[in-house]
């Protein structure tokens, strides 16, 4: 079996994308609790009607961020990741298929090669929801 630093990379390669499933209301209660961020616009829809002005909850951007995680440590283990960043820019609704993509910007041969790659979470219309870039060492 092939190896991630067995395979031949080249500057603008895609890694294999990352598609979460729709978000449902209770993967947000559930990610809310585990990550401990208990701000109501992402579970309770009266709340982010009424108080916060939105038509409904919206997905908490950093769920977005894990999701892009997710899509880095298919590709490498974990403990490959050395740099990780992400800029939200449009929050996640239920429903939302969100799909995350990057492609290979640089690589910089030595012991570890250094791979950097720009990232990408988008929903099923395509609607980019987070940007973002990662550094890899293999």
């Amino acid at each position: 079996m092939n190896t991630i630093k067995e395979f031949k990379f080249k500057v603008g390669d895609a890694i294999p994308e990352f598609r979460a499933p729709p978000l449902t209301r209770l993967t947000l209660a559930l990610y809310c609790g585990a990550s401990g961020d208990y701000n109501p616009i992402h579970v309770d829809s009266d709340y982010a009607r009424n108080v916060a002005g939105l038509d409904d909850v919206i997905g908490p951007g950093m769920l977005t961020m894990a999701y892009l995680g997710r899509l880095l440590t298919n590709w490498v283990p974990q403990q490959s990741l050395l740099e990780f960043q992400t800029r939200l820019l449009a929050p996640s609704r239920p429903g939302d298929c969100i799909v995350c993509t990057g492609r290979i910007t640089a690589i910089e041969e030595g012991s570890p090669r250094i791979i950097r790659l720009e990232l990408q979470a988008e929903n099923q219309d395509g609607k980019k929801l987070a940007i973002g870039a990662a550094v890899v060492g293999i």
